[in-house]
């Protein structure tokens, strides 16, 4: 990995549900964020997208490259041009610079009205991932930082036939 490598793009269908869902979740209950009606008496054509879930899918999106044992060591972003529902968002990233063991990711969202959300991710980067980020033997579409054991990526040390690959003792939830 090198300054100048661009990630793959990821595109993420802007749903009502997703918007509603990500202001739940992020415990943002203001209004313009899940009711039509009063987001327009506000001055908004729809609800839109809250920054704290616009962060979370910068968050995503870098750890889809770099892999769940990477560390988002910095989030700097600044929102633009709303998502409303039906638009779509793609996030892209370029590789700024990279020090021991840490990597900067310029990253741009953008919309049907322009740039949704524009900043910058540091990311500490795995031991063990090399330069080219995919460790030898990792089968092509597994993210780096995924660490690789026994087959049907089941960690070394997890006994055979435990629920889901967890270790045995551990309680299986059912519904």
């Amino acid at each position: 990995m090198k300054a100048g490598d661009e990630l793959p793009a990821l595109t993420i269908p802007l749903t009502r549900t997703l918007i509603v869902a990500g202001a739940l979740a992020s415990r943002d209950y203001q209004d313009v964020h899940h009711d039509a009606e009063a987001a327009r008496a506000k001055g908004s054509p729809e609800i839109f997208m809250n920054i704290l879930t616009s962060n979370g899918l910068v968050g995503r999106y870098i750890t889809d490259h770099f892999g769940p044992r990477c560390t988002l060591r910095k989030v700097a972003i600044r929102l633009g041009a709303p998502n409303y529902p039906g638009d779509t968002m793609v996030l892209r990233g370029t590789v700024t610079e990279v020090t021991d063991g840490t990597a900067v990711v310029r990253v741009v969202g953008t919309n049907g009205i322009g740039h949704h959300v524009t900043g910058t991710v540091t990311v500490g980067i795995p031991e063990g991932v090399p330069e080219g980020g995919v460790p030898e033997g990792v089968p092509e579409g597994i993210p780096a930082g995924v660490p690789q054991g026994s087959p049907e990526g089941i960690p070394e040390g997890v006994p055979e036939g435990s629920p889901e690959g967890t270790p045995e003792g551990t309680p299986e939830v059912t519904a």
